[in-house]
């Protein structure tokens, strides 16, 4: 029993940390900031205004996380995030590939908990900082569960808060809706009619009963339904993120006003069920039921601080590969009418660039202030380049990326303004591979430190037998495959049916840019006459004046079906001219305006179990799997597929390490396969695999005769091994005991 008397009054109480980085904002950027840096060895505090971590992607908001693989439904081929971002979807997928976002609030509040030098404070806003002259010194943070004021200093601070609350509250330059177009030359910068920000969305669950179920409105619900121009396109079957277009607030103030904005797109979403319900229009939602709705709203716009170089259109489109580019992004640039759902405009503007753009550091910092790190949705970039780069893999990945600039800093004792410079730059990028994460068309320097390697065999691509199934070449399809400079490609046989007598013309294409997955070229073709089932051979007369990857295209011809195969193989695709709905309208991307945006047709892969190949057999080998490609660096599939993958026939598939000297081991990474293509959406969707069949899922690393891992139940692409006592050995060896059911491929061993 605990007695209080009355006194005159009290106060709460205050607890002090200090760090060496803290980070403000626990959606993904912010937790894969702070994981980042703490595993550098960095003191981080990670604040939190909401109960769990994950910002829009978590159960408050239940926005599936997507990034460059804009849900396979552009040419951003093995284009997935890596590092810590990829680490978070391959583990959701592990977990909970079945989309529950209260499970994925789980696997986020796991990471952080578990990560030795993170300090956690959930429910905590920050609302004041300290200064000295342009470094920040601290931040006054309030919790009202516990009733604790929080006083939390640091040497360097990361604003991860979407809104920007560190950088308004030190007054750093920021920005606020959409540049004119003259000020960039920017073609996709919206007018007055389409507006200037984009808006915020709620979004709401349903579920089937085994009864009716009545609905009564709200007094405030939307009275009358055509108020929303779109409205027929609603339906009793969406939910959840289909409805991302009942959006709206983006001629507010999406800061100060979002209470407001709230409470409109609760009106919204009530009188949308209403009419579902009510209406009359659909029956079967008789016994449906709402099961939740976001009491939060998913917030896209607000403010956008100033660095050292504003990201814009030209950067996306024409991919500008910057001499600091630290992350990339590949959602297309999607802007959204500032009056969202009661705009008569489309629900969206959407382009694509024909590949992957860098992101460079020098977006990723304040300008104003000497210590204060950006990453999220607040970096320094106009409005429409904003629309592309706000996604949330993208905004994790490049979390990740100022968590070790933050480490990167401490450790040469720079400014993040110094470590932009060219001389010094190289440092980061070097490390951020190092772990596993992929900047396109960069390569890390010697990952194994001068090793030579050899491995027990290498895959060489003769013959993809038939499985006895079919495929119509209903609409055009394409086979992906790498081709070395100076090379032509083999005869091709195909197995091919035709009930009665028809051409298939069948095309060698290629891409203009280096590492992109975009048709430019036609380099050949070749018109094959079909009749009946047989093989079918041809050759192109052609030879490659570069590595780089080829489409062995055939033209649509619904009476001609092609032999599949049962084999899988990394760093090849089929892939489909075809439409994806959620991220384009056409099989081309289409301009319909003069927009500064190439016009290109769509090649699309299919998600599982849907992949497919086709039967083949080549006339010589295509030796594409060399063991030497794990020392060059490179970490996707982008020109060649770069990985070692074992012949089908060894049954104790190895690889070895060796160098002439001892050396002294540290940390050793592995990269392989897990499937960089795989979108892997967070919620709702819902995948088929917990684990991509690529991936190695048991192993054992050795050190000369000394076993320094093994590994069972592996789901990962990026395995880091940090060993207590240095380990001094003259090889190291991987063992591949088991993968999840198809071709392992080793894309590197880092080495430190």
């Amino acid at each position: 029993m605990k007695i209080f008397p009355q006194t005159d009054a009290r106060t709460f109480p205050t607890r002090t940390l200090h760090a060496d980085l803290l980070v403000a904002g626990g959606g993904l950027a912010g937790l894969c900031a702070a994981l980042a840096a703490a595993r550098d060895g960095l003191r981080v505090v990670l604040v939190q205004d909401r109960p769990v971590l994950g910002g829009n992607a978590s159960s408050e908001v239940r926005l599936w996380a997507n990034g460059a693989t804009s849900h396979m439904g552009n040419n951003n081929r093995w284009a997935r995030e890596g590092g810590i971002m990829g680490e978070i979807m391959e583990e959701n997928l592990w977990r909970n590939k079945e989309g529950n976002p209260v499970m994925f609030d789980l696997l986020l509040l796991d990471l952080a908990k578990s990560q030795p030098g993170l300090t956690l404070l959930l429910n905590t806003a920050v609302f004041s900082l300290d200064k000295e002259g342009d470094r920040i010194t601290a931040v006054k943070a309030f919790n009202p569960i516990n009733e604790t004021f929080y006083t939390l200093s640091a040497t360097q601070f990361c604003d991860a808060t979407g809104d920007g609350v560190l950088g308004f509250l030190a007054g750093a330059e920021f920005r606020e809706g959409a540049e004119d177009e003259e000020e960039l030359n920017e073609k996709m910068a919206p007018g007055d009619s389409f507006g200037h920000k984009l808006g915020h969305s709620i979004y709401f669950y349903t579920r089937h009963t085994s009864e009716p179920v009545n609905f009564i409105a709200p007094s405030f619900a939307l009275k009358d339904i055509t108020e929303i121009p779109r409205y027929k396109r609603l339906t009793s079957t969406l939910n959840g993120c289909d409805l991302w277009w009942l959006e709206w607030g983006g001629r507010l103030d999406t800061v100060h006003e979002s209470e407001e904005i709230k409470w409109e797109l609760w009106k919204i979403v009530w009188g949308v069920w209403d009419h579902i319900k009510n209406s009359g229009q659909f029956p079967e939602a008789a016994s449906m039921t709402i099961e939740w709705v976001g009491v939060i709203p998913g917030k896209r716009e607000s403010r956008r601080f100033v660095g050292d170089h504003l990201l814009c259109q030209q950067d996306i489109i024409e991919q500008h590969d910057h001499y600091d580019a630290v992350g990339y992004g590949g959602w297309s640039i999607d802007l959204h009418p500032a009056d969202g759902v009661y705009s008569t405009h489309d629900g969206c503007r959407q382009f694509h660039s024909k590949g992957t753009y860098t992101i460079p550091f020098r977006s990723l910092y304040s300008r104003s202030l000497d210590n204060l790190l950006l990453t999220g949705r607040l970096i320094s970039a106009s409005h429409v380049a904003f629309g592309s780069a706000r996604v949330m893999c993208t905004c994790g990945l490049l979390g990740e990326v100022v968590g070790h600039a933050a480490a990167q800093c401490k450790a040469l004792n720079l400014l993040p303004r110094q470590l932009a410079e060219r001389e010094h730059i190289g440092h980061l990028q070097q490390h951020l591979q190092a772990n596993g994460c992929y900047i396109p068309r960069q390569w890390l320097h010697d990952p194994a430190r001068g090793a030579e390697v050899s491995a027990s065999s290498e895959y060489q691509l003769k013959e993809l037998k038939p499985n006895g199934r079919w495929q119509p070449l209903a609409e055009r399809m394409a086979l992906l495959l790498p081709i070395q400079a100076g090379l032509c490609l083999p005869e091709i046989t195909l197995r091919l049916r035709a009930a009665t007598p028809h051409s298939l013309t069948v095309s060698l294409l290629g891409s203009a840019r280096a590492g992109n997955f975009t048709p430019d070229y036609l380099y050949d073709e070749r018109v094959i006459a079909v009749h009946g089932e047989g093989d079918y051979t041809f050759a192109f007369d052609w030879q490659s004046d570069r590595d780089q990857y080829l489409f062995i295209a055939f033209d649509a011809q619904e009476n001609i079906d092609i032999a599949l195969t049962d084999r899988r193989l990394p760093g090849i695709m089929t892939v489909f001219n075809s439409l994806n709905a959620r991220v384009a309208k056409h099989t081309r991307q289409v301009a319909d305006g003069d927009y500064g945006v190439d016009e290109f047709d769509f090649w699309l892969p299919r998600r599982h179990p849907q992949q497919i190949l086709p039967a083949l057999r080549f006339s010589e080998p295509l030796n594409a799997w060399h063991a030497q490609h794990v020392l060059n660096g490179r970490l996707r599939p982008e020109q060649q597929i770069n990985a070692w993958t074992p012949a089908e026939e060894d049954s104790a598939p190895e690889i070895v390490w060796r160098w002439a000297e001892p050396q002294t081991l540290q940390q050793l990474t592995l990269v392989q396969d897990n499937d960089f293509d795989n979108a892997m959406e967070t919620v709702q969707m819902g995948h088929h695999f917990a684990v991509t069949p690529h991936c190695i899922t048991h192993y054992r690393l050795w050190a000369d005769e000394q076993l320094l891992a093994e590994v069972e139940n592996n789901h990962h692409s990026v395995c880091q091994h940090r060993l207590d006592t240095p380990v001094t050995a003259q090889s190291v060896r991987l063992e591949i005991v088991k993968t999840a059911g198809a071709l392992p491929a080793v894309y590197s061993l880092n080495v430190s």
